[in-house]
């Protein structure tokens, strides 16, 4: 299988191509930089893996919630890349990959990414014991101190994202359970968006360009 992925939801711009079972990513921190850097990163993945665009059979992005811009930025390109070739579709929530990235032996993750506004985007995951992630409710935007989590295990809950750099006091008082770990720097990566496509992809569960949609979770939309 050959698939790309793409993200720039938040303060990170990436790209990540999958060639069988082997995944290449390009990455880099740098806001308001994302539209110019997203086609570099794919055109020099393309270059190294020595593929055409048409060649893939699909395209994965991270389709939100995140920066208002920047999802849209991921949406379009996606979309463009989608009409021109025809390849099909899947988004992942830049949640989720979040949860992704977190080590395999934690399974109880709340990921919390920064929606300014005093709000935070979120949603928990459990993780099975073939290491899948699955979402255990609707992701969600509110202020920290409304998130609600169902008691677990002692040590057993793992936190990931910028909403724990900017609300971790908060968000621990609230929740009021001991926690195993925090990754308040982490941000959304291509290359576990793709982990997350790729069963998607086999079981055919992909869209049409036409059908791509970015998730903001609120109206009231910023950066």
């Amino acid at each position: 299988m050959k698939l790309l992925a793409i993200d720039t939801a938040t303060e990170a711009c990436s790209a990540a191509i999958l060639i069988d079972s082997v995944i290449t990513q390009k990455f880099e921190v740098a806001p308001r930089k994302h539209a110019e850097l997203i086609l570099v990163m794919i055109d020099q993945l393309l270059a190294e893996s020595g593929l055409l665009l048409e060649q893939l059979d699909g395209i994965a992005f991270g389709c939100g919630p995140g920066a208002f811009t920047g999802i849209r930025i991921a949406t379009g390109i996606t979309q463009g890349l989608a009409y021109a070739t025809g390849l099909p579709v899947v988004p992942i929530s830049n949640l989720a990959a979040l949860a992704q990235s977190v080590d395999k032996k934690e399974r109880v993750i709340l990921s919390a990414i920064d929606a300014r506004m005093k709000e935070i985007y979120w949603c928990i995951y459990t993780r099975n014991a073939d290491e899948d992630i699955t979402p255990v409710m609707d992701e969600t935007v509110s202020s920290p101190d409304q998130i609600t989590v169902q008691k677990v295990e002692e040590n057993a809950l793992f936190g990931i994202g910028s909403g724990w750099n900017s609300y971790s006091e908060i968000i621990t008082k609230t929740i009021d359970q001991s926690i195993s770990g925090i990754d308040a720097q982490a941000l959304p990566q291509a290359k576990h968006i793709l982990e997350l496509a790729i069963p998607v992809f086999k079981a055919g569960n992909y869209i049409d360009a036409e059908k791509i949609r970015p998730v903001y979770l609120r109206n009231n939309v910023t950066g």
